[in-house]
């Protein structure tokens, strides 16, 4: 392979679009620099960043339902900087494989005609990867894509973890747990390895801890459970998603109040979690600085429910021998971690006050019973390893 040849990852989140740009050589996918576009804020900017500098773009697509127009602006923007026409391959992370994906596939029409049956399963990010994922196709048809899938991770949980208590047919046709955020664990799996691989060896908890939360449980680095289940709505809040609900709430709901489905799917994911509870922010630093009691209590139930939870995963393993935090506020945000790990003494979680507020990398002390590390993420790392994986072999 030539060392010029070039390969982008896109990141497609709910409200956010990453970029990675990776030179590839026979030794693997090297990132060159990176972008992001956040759809929160007008007009959308593209951040790039090639080494130490860094560029502010203004774009003047609006980014709505076609994305042709913000990624061929973002193609401008990069073509600048670096030699587009050594471009030869592209990777999506792709939030929902279903049963069917268990990893990284190359996107044609058929495999991109099973993504999109798979929206209903994941309709917050699924739509938003597949807009992409077809315009690329659009402004460079020639390109080789792929898709990496946050579900395929897990496909090493047991059927029983899986398992709802609903009737059997209803699992036979994909009402079950699925997981998600698994590219991030993936990644967290390997430093763990690099780093302490005594401990990636034996029972481990991820807190994947950004806009969208999630915690996985993992057994000498294999997923045994996630607290994403079905969707991205499930486990602890989140910005601005409920996490796990009392299903009869949402039968509540939709008898009584005369909601349609679309107005409590809207709800759910738009205006609940920590912003529901505090009615101010479902930021953590907004609501870390307000001395406001809705503030506090939305930090408070937060660190519950992921300590909660946290205890919940440890008898799915039979014990527990490190804890991670990961992505934007576990990496960055030392007051979120002394609430979950205050809880968790009880377990064996000691922290040290100094390595906390210093974000790690190690966090606990040396009498912990629990190693407690702060790891950053790099999901544009793995979708990049994936597609030329995927790519090279073929």
């Amino acid at each position: 392979m030539a060392d010029t040849t070039l390969l982008l990852t896109f990141n497609m989140g709910s409200s956010t679009l990453k970029i990675g740009l990776f030179q590839c050589d026979v030794h693997g996918a090297c990132r060159i620099g990176k972008g992001l576009v956040d759809f929160g804020r007008r007009p959308l900017t593209f951040h790039l960043s090639e080494g130490p500098a860094s560029f502010d773009i203004q774009l003047y697509a609006e980014g709505g339902e076609d994305l042709r127009d913000v990624v061929a602006e973002v193609f401008e923007a990069l073509a600048a900087h670096f030699d587009m026409s050594a471009v030869h391959f592209a990777g999506h992370r792709v939030v929902h494989g279903g049963d069917r994906f268990a990893g990284p596939v190359i996107l044609d029409e058929t495999t991109i005609g099973e993504l999109d049956k798979l929206v209903a399963l994941a309709p917050l990010h699924q739509p938003q990867a597949l807009r992409v994922i077809r315009a690329v196709k659009h402004l460079r048809p020639a390109l080789k894509q792929t898709a990496s899938f946050d579900t395929a991770f897990h496909a090493t949980q047991s059927d029983l973890v899986r398992r709802f208590a609903l009737p059997r047919a209803l699992h036979d046709r994909g009402i079950k747990r699925y997981g998600f955020h698994g590219l991030s664990y993936k990644f967290i799996i390997g430093e763990l390895r690099s780093r302490a691989p005594e401990i990636a060896a034996g029972k481990v908890i991820v807190a994947h801890l950004g806009n969208g939360a999630s915690l996985c449980a993992l057994d000498n680095g294999e997923s045994r459970d996630c607290s994403m289940g079905f969707s991205t709505l499930d486990g602890v809040p989140m910005a601005t998603r409920c996490g796990t609900l009392d299903p009869g709430a949402l039968l509540y709901l939709l008898g009584t109040s005369g909601r349609t489905l679309r107005n409590l799917e809207e709800m759910l994911y738009y205006r609940s979690g920590l912003l529901g509870i505090s009615g101010i922010s479902g930021d953590t630093r907004d609501l870390l600085k307000d001395t406001r009691g809705e503030a506090r209590e939305a930090i408070d139930l937060f660190t519950l429910r992921i300590a909660g939870e946290i205890g919940r995963m440890t008898a799915t393993l039979g014990g527990l021998d490190g804890l991670i935090f990961t992505a934007g506020i576990g990496e960055h945000q030392p007051e979120i971690r002394a609430a979950v790990c205050d809880r968790l003494r009880w377990l064996g979680v000691d922290r040290d006050l100094d390595k906390n507020i210093a974000n790690g990398p190690i966090i606990s002390t040396f009498s912990s019973k629990i190693r407690t590390f702060v790891i950053p993420t790099d999901e544009e790392q793995i979708i990049g390893d994936e597609a030329l994986s995927l790519l090279t072999s073929k």
